[in-house]
């Protein structure tokens, strides 16, 4: 027997709140995206993306979400635009000295007495953290025997970290968190310089390795005594926390250290498989496998 529509049988458009078509048009965007091109943001805090999309859309000059995600769907190299603009790319070198200073002081000695020393850098942007890193274990005679492992989920940024090339006007700033996280050389010496740029020696970077990876699709590649990830993990949502954390579990050698930034912390379901080794500056030590 057919049935007899009437009004109540279809969706009145007064009734959805500019909030939820809002709601709805960002899922969809985040679907398409993952469906078409592998790259998961559906468990991104959706505070941080919204602001990221409306950008994208007053640059682009559209009207809404849903004509963005019209662009996702027919235009193949727009997605490059959206993935940088959902990058995050807030870094500076020897970002909170205090960190670093506790590291060279409280874990280094421990990782001296490894054969050799695999550190992972996740969500790395453009690298400035890294070669942090790599010229802290240059002064503590550590780095011959280090492997760095740099990732992130966007590949442009990741050509640009392998440059080891960072704006002239940055280097003051950063010369200064050098010193301020017991830097023991001249600064200057670890790179050249020209009018508008710095560019680290070639012997910093010679076992760093960069490489694209999602940390809300892909896998553990490696075991590592140290896992960086640092002011990333508050860009998620609870899910993808906790999916992270547990790659992150998985990806560390017993008594290896993970280091947080200084807004995040171990998810209570984590807790207990870790000693709060510098609790100040978020860095734990697994002690359960």
């Amino acid at each position: 027997m057919s049935k007899d529509w009437n009004e109540d049988d279809f969706i009145n458009e007064d009734s959805i709140t500019q909030d939820e078509l809002e709601r709805i048009e960002i899922n969809l965007l985040l679907e398409g995206i993952y469906s078409i091109y592998g790259f998961d943001f559906r468990n991104y805090l959706r505070s941080s993306l919204r602001r990221r999309i409306y950008h994208r859309i007053n640059l682009e000059g559209l009207p809404t979400i849903t004509s963005l995600l019209e662009k996702v769907l027919h235009e193949p190299k727009f997605i490059d635009k959206l993935l940088n603009d959902f990058s995050i790319k807030v870094t500076e070198m020897f970002r909170d000295p205090s960190f670093f200073a506790s590291f060279r002081k409280d874990v280094i000695p421990l990782l001296r007495e490894l054969p050799e020393i695999r550190i992972w850098h996740a969500g790395c942007a453009t690298g400035e953290e890294v070669y942090s890193m790599a010229i802290l274990l240059h002064e503590e005679g550590l780095l011959d025997k280090a492997k760095i492992y740099a990732t992130d989920m966007n590949e442009h940024v990741i050509e640009s970290a392998k440059v080891g090339k960072f704006s002239l006007k940055r280097m003051q700033s950063f010369t200064k968190n050098y010193l301020r996280a017991g830097g023991t050389k001249e600064f200057s010496s670890y790179y050249t310089a020209n009018h508008e740029h710095a560019t680290f020696h070639s012997y910093i970077k010679e076992n760093m390795m960069f490489a694209q990876h999602n940390l809300a699709t892909d896998r553990s590649f490696n075991e590592f005594h140290v896992i960086l990830c640092r002011n990333v993990l508050i860009y998620f949502d609870s899910d993808l926390q906790n999916h992270v954390h547990q790659l992150f579990f998985e990806s560390l050698a017993l008594e290896g250290f993970l280091a947080l930034g200084n807004m995040e912390s171990l998810l209570t379901s984590h807790k207990n498989k870790y000693e709060d080794f510098n609790a100040p500056e978020r860095i734990f030590r697994k002690m359960s496998s």
